[in-house]
């Protein structure tokens, strides 16, 4: 799979590197990469999207999550997340997620990730709020 470039994706996010990230063989660990994915979904959904996660009624649940690694990236490298949409459901929307090295064309890193929204309560899906879908919409892309 060839690594994906800056040009496919609509929001970007600083994301540094940490000391701890790296492991025994002198890069980020695999494991990182779905935190960072974690982290570049979460911040557009709660600035973007006005998310709620720690008191709003709807959460969005992972289903499916998968990293495709093209290059590795060590601390102290500064790395910028870059964030699609592929697919808008009814009550789910798949990422398509880019992690760069400052400066770089093509992705050290690329993964997608699922959610399902979900009642807080009864965890029962739901449709994807209104302005979550509104915020969503604004970088949802054909997947190449």
């Amino acid at each position: 799979m060839e690594a994906p470039t800056r040009a496919g994706y609509r929001h970007f996010l600083a994301v540094p590197t940490r000391w701890m990230d790296n492991d025994v063989y002198g890069h980020v660990n695999n494991v990182v990469y779905y935190s960072y994915v974690d982290t570049i979904v979460n911040q557009y959904l709660v600035e973007a999207g006005g998310l709620d996660i720690h008191a709003g009624p709807v959460i969005g649940i992972v289903v499916e999550s998968h990293c495709t690694y093209h290059a590795p990236v060590a601390f102290p490298d500064v790395l910028e997340g870059a964030l699609r949409v592929g697919r808008i459901g009814t009550s789910s929307v798949r990422y398509e997620v880019a992690v760069f090295r400052g400066g770089e064309e093509r992705a050290a890193a690329s993964a997608h990730f699922v959610h399902v929204f979900v009642d807080r309560a009864t965890r029962r899906p739901v449709p994807v709020p209104a302005p979550l879908r509104a915020a969503l919409e604004r970088i949802l892309v054909a997947s190449p």
